[in-house]
């Protein structure tokens, strides 16, 4: 029987809880940026609590491909910095189990979400996407709710500009009313000033119904006169104690039909688009075939360029040979005995003529233009059917080992690391949408940027945990730069137990020979700056290399000293000799070839 192992059933207790909370979490945030970017559409139209959830549960499922990533990259952070915080992982590897071993269930399952997500993206997602812009633009189309604000004129009604003094809220009842009815025209106009009224809506929510009462209607009489002109006459004074007003208000909620945007590639599946392209991509290359053809049957100056001739069994597009003239046409004398108006004439009908032809090429161009964007899209949304599932396992490439190396649990630092990784992939795939959308680049290129940009920092974090790097300690970089740099000198102490003596003698020699050889290589180097910098990042080749020996074969040598001023004096040598540093190589070895020579004075005089 198939057995599963104790340890890869704990990685997924461990992993699988901490996945689907991260899930929700970030589900949940990026619907509040939805929220927040579609809330003008949503407040003030009298919406349904069904419709509202119906809304938000698409919404949520469009989210998916933004929430399910980073729930991937702050779960494995947390996962495997949790492990490493308690000392699990260094238990692991003091049994045999190497970091990959330990992954190994997780990376089956890494698997298995991205095929899911694969098919999510292909199946599910352009129905989500179709239903959820079908709400939303029917929201937007959706008259609002009538709110009457006290003391501003409101417009919201179609035709009618409305202004109330103040009102009842609980009656409803508003005072001091005046209304602008411009429905039919402005010449037809008519104020209506009112004590008081009360606004309220049919049962079909198709009309309004304005009841008015004890106030006065003044309109303009405008009639058509005979002679075609027309004139005002006096306006029209009503006093009426109470007076009904129907005024042409949809409020009901209408849903679009959905096949409007079905047809749009947000909801179309990778065999659609497929066929979408396919069929685009030939009406471009049949249209672009006509125009080359029209091109080549124009005639200048009533010449032929390209003469069809049938030949054998096809026809074929023969290419005529150009006139040669004698001399060139001089095209001033075409003036030449003509009066002003005629050459103005002229000159009129050839700007006309090359303003037709170039209006002409340029409809041509943006109706090519619209099929190529066309294809452009249907290409983007056809390899982020990819982009998904290849993005799981980048996250999980990053987070696991990252959170192996820093070792912290919880949700505050891997939150703060995986916000920031999330931001970063964020915008360079948003950048690379835009170019590709734009034709700044090759579709493919712009839609894979961002794994591209990431999916070699996986493959580092990855290296780095497996062989226990410290990717993270300041000290070693800082060392590491030091060195690199030539600034950090070395701190050297005295031994206790000494084996092998210094040979004074020989190790004054040796400092004299490496002396002279670092005068030598500075005395050949330039004296330019910018050559000296050129070597100065070039390790200084082998010149460089073999100095650098022969210092540290003086270094290990003197470390065997007992004097504190030689071991002073040797932890002034940098760890790598560069042209920036060997003034400081040279004062280093006249001071200790001062300090040697002493000692051998003295050795020499107590000898004696």
């Amino acid at each position: 029987m198939f057995h599963i192992k104790r340890l890869y059933t704990f990685m997924l207790q461990s992993f699988v809880p901490l996945l689907v909370m991260t899930f929700f979490i970030c589900l949940f945030i990026v619907l509040m940026q939805f929220l927040w970017r579609y809330i003008d559409d949503l407040v003030g139209k009298g919406l349904g609590f069904d419709v509202i959830a119906e809304l938000f549960f698409y919404a949520a499922l469009t989210m998916v491909p933004m929430a399910l990533p980073l729930a991937i990259l702050l779960a494995s952070l947390m996962t495997f910095g949790n492990l490493g915080e308690r000392f699990e992982l260094t238990a692991m590897k003091a049994g045999g189990v190497s970091l990959l071993k330990t992954m190994r269930p997780l990376i089956i399952l890494m698997g298995f979400i991205a095929v899911g997500a694969f098919f999510f993206q292909n199946n599910v997602l352009p129905v989500a996407q179709t239903k959820m812009y079908t709400l939303l633009f029917s929201m937007r189309q959706k008259s609002p709710e009538l709110e009457i604000p006290e003391g501003v004129f409101y417009d919201q009604i179609p035709g009618v500009n409305l202004f109330v003094d103040h009102k009842d809220r609980e009656t409803g009842m508003l005072y001091d009313m005046t209304i602008y009815d411009i429905s039919r025209g402005v010449d037809n106009a008519r104020i209506i000033l009112a004590d008081s009224g009360k606004l309220s809506s049919t049962e079909d929510k198709t009309h309004l119904l304005l009841k008015l009462y004890d106030g006065e209607q003044f309109e303009n009489l405008r009639e058509q006169t005979a002679g075609g002109r027309s004139r005002n006459q006096p306006y029209r004074r009503e006093s009426f104690t109470v007076k009904e007003i129907l005024i042409g208000f949809d409020n009901n909620f209408n849903r679009m039909d959905e096949n409007n945007m079905r047809n749009q590639y947000v909801g179309k599946n990778i065999r659609e688009l497929r066929a979408t392209i396919d069929s685009v991509e030939h009406r471009v290359d049949s249209v672009g075939s006509i125009y080359g053809r029209t091109l080549l049957d124009n005639r200048y100056f009533n010449l032929q360029r390209v003469k069809h001739v049938y030949r054998d069994t096809a026809w074929v597009d023969e290419v005529q040979q150009p006139i040669a003239l004698d001399e060139p046409v001089p095209l001033d004398t075409l003036f030449n005995g003509r009066t002003n108006s005629m050459s103005k004439s002229y000159i009129n009908q050839a700007i006309t003529k090359i303003k037709r032809v170039k209006q002409d090429y340029e409809f041509r161009s943006y109706s090519m233009q619209d099929d190529r964007k066309t294809i452009r899209m249907h290409m983007i949304e056809m390899h982020r059917k990819f982009t998904l599932s290849f993005a799981c396992i980048i996250f999980f490439f990053i987070g696991a080992p990252l959170g192996a190396i820093i070792r912290k649990g919880g949700l505050g630092t891997p939150l703060v690391i995986s916000v920031f990784l999330f931001i970063v992939y964020y915008i360079i795939d948003n950048s690379g949408y835009k170019m590709a959308r734009d034709a700044k680049i090759e579709t493919w290129q712009g839609i894979w940027l961002s794994s591209a940009v990431l999916f070699p920092l996986g493959l580092f974090f990855t290296y780095k945990a497996v062989n226990d790097s410290a990717v993270f300690n300041m000290d070693a970089y800082k060392n590491f730069f030091a060195r690199l740099t030539g600034r950090r000198h070395r701190e050297l102490e005295l031994k206790e137990i000494v084996m092998d003596p210094v040979n004074l003698p020989d190790a004054i020699a040796a400092v004299k020979q490496f002396d002279a050889d670092v005068k030598a290589a500075d005395n050949g180097l330039s004296k330019n700056k910018f050559i000296r910098a050129i070597v100065r990042f070039t390790s200084w080749s082998k010149t460089g290399r073999e100095l650098d020996q022969q210092m540290n074969r003086i270094v290990e040598h003197l470390s065997n000293t007992t004097s504190h001023s030689v071991i002073a004096a040797v932890n002034l040598y940098p760890y790598a000799i560069y042209p920036s540093n060997i003034i400081a190589v040279t004062n280093a070895n006249k001071q200790l070839l001062y300090l040697l020579e002493k000692s051998l004075n003295e050795d020499t005089h107590g000898d004696s």
